[in-house]
């Protein structure tokens, strides 16, 4: 009898050892794992029912089943549905929309996601999701057309567009230039109503199209051609003989001073200088543009046309296409931006027309250089300064002392480089230093504008 009672006691204690041992299996062995799938998808989105749903499923052990029901009001459409023999820890959907009846009109669906791993968990049958999310259904794309705009643009030039866009749902509204450069728009005068000086960036050779391009949260798009004419642009050319004095005191000294590694070859230096650092400054120049230029409402722009440095002779044009030659041989060709204008050393720099000062660094090339944003994406530039009266953020007035002319950066003496930037992109000065210009390019489009957008 005792004997029965040991062995008893014995048996009873492996059960309840071997009841903590799968206890503790099952608790802590993948195989039994008791996190239920994630669904990576937006909810409260717009959709227009034309364009794919992006969907994805995951889970550690693996996905055994999932299906995916268009809901609208009590009507349900399977989009997706499917048995995976093999399980599969991520699974990434392109949903279309439903065969839907010429009737349906409905504002508001729903997308219920269901999904099912391959875990040993809840008595075999596995971590099961269920999830709700809703859709905005909007099929309309947005109104969009072109109110008034300048006549006509050239090359390196600018022009003058105003819009209208409508959509309850807009998204994004914008400018291109033949589909490569954007030109955001800047509220105009009444609601719904935008601008935007726009340029062609001297860079690129041929006009095919400037469009205004609308898209909603539900990625209907308008686009709609500015109708501009195309004025030819004369070719200037010129050749400048860089000395290896000039790579060993200039280039040299300005990639040390942007703080760039300098190659042993004179020749290497110069075309990292001239090419590599120029890039990187121009997209600076477009960057801090961009960002800080004053996007508030415009009704009318009341530009006084830039003056030239005082006493100056110019020494360099915009738009002349560079040519640079070291022992006879060209290594590379450039676009010179600007104006260059040379006069006294240190001769004293005065701003045309009142703004915000939005940049005052070193600039590489362009050495010491201030930007001031003057409002509607137009800004001025001043480079190669020596030193500067001005910073950041301050708002400075018209015929302001700002800085003086130096030598810094890569230039072979002290002058000044002038440019006029459009949403960062260096434009020809000249028109915007010719009053006729921008009154027939620029305020005129904006009076004609303002009253057609009075007479609706």
């Amino acid at each position: 009898m005792k004997n029965k009672s040991s062995f008893g006691k014995v048996v009873l204690f492996i059960f309840i050892i071997g009841a903590i041992v799968a206890g503790c299996f099952v608790y802590l062995s993948p195989m039994f794992e008791k996190n239920p799938p994630k669904v990576d998808f937006k909810d409260n989105i717009y959709w227009n029912l034309k364009s794919k749903l992006n969907l994805g499923i995951s889970d550690d052990s693996g996905i055994k089943f999932y299906k995916v029901i268009f809901k609208d009001g009590n009507k349900e459409i399977v989009l997706d549905s499917k048995v995976l023999l093999e399980p599969e820890k991520n699974i990434n959907l392109e949903l279309k929309s439903p065969e839907l009846d010429m009737f349906f009109k409905s504002n508001d669906v729903e997308i219920i996601v269901e999904a099912v791993d391959s875990s040993k968990w809840n008595f075999l049958e596995g971590n099961k999701v269920i999830d709700t999310f809703h859709l905005k259904i909007d099929r309309k794309k947005p109104v969009a057309s072109v109110v008034a705009n300048s006549f006509a643009v050239r090359r390196g030039g600018s022009a003058l567009v105003i819009v209208k866009v409508e959509d309850e749902n807009l998204k994004d509204a914008y400018i291109t230039f033949n589909n490569e450069q954007r030109f955001d728009l800047i509220p105009f005068y009444k609601e719904n109503y935008y601008a935007a000086i726009i340029a062609w960036p001297i860079k690129i050779e041929k006009f095919n199209i400037v469009n205004l391009v609308a898209i909603d949260k539900a990625d209907n798009k308008s686009i709609i051609k500015v109708p501009l004419y195309i004025r030819n642009r004369k070719d200037d050319k010129s050749k400048i003989k860089i000395s290896d004095a000039f790579i060993q005191n200039v280039s040299t000294k300005v990639l040390e001073q942007s703080g760039k590694d300098v190659p042993d070859n004179l020749a290497d230096v110069f075309l990292k200088e001239n090419e590599v650092l120029r890039n990187k400054n121009v997209q600076k120049i477009e960057e801090v543009s961009r960002k800080f230029m004053d996007r508030d409402l415009v009704s009318g722009f009341n530009l006084i046309p830039f003056k030239r440095l005082e006493n100056a002779a110019t020494a360099g044009r915009f738009g002349q296409e560079r040519s640079y030659y070291h022992n006879g041989i060209k290594i590379d060709e450039a676009w010179h931006l600007g104006i260059d204008w040379a006069s006294v050393k240190k001769a004293d720099i005065f701003t045309t027309n009142k703004g915000r000062v939005i940049f005052n660094d070193y600039l590489g090339i362009y050495g010491n250089a201030i930007i001031i944003d003057h409002g509607f994406g137009l800004q001025s530039l001043y480079a190669h300064t020596s030193s500067s009266n001005v910073t950041v953020g301050e708002e400075v007035k018209e015929n302001q002392k700002i800085a003086n002319t130096g030598a810094t950066g890569a230039v072979l003496g002290d002058h000044l480089h002038f440019g006029v930037l459009v949403q960062g992109i260096e434009v020809d000065p000249l028109e915007w230093m010719d009053k006729n210009w921008i009154k027939t390019r620029i305020t005129d489009i904006i009076s004609d504008a303002k009253k057609v957008i009075d007479s609706k």
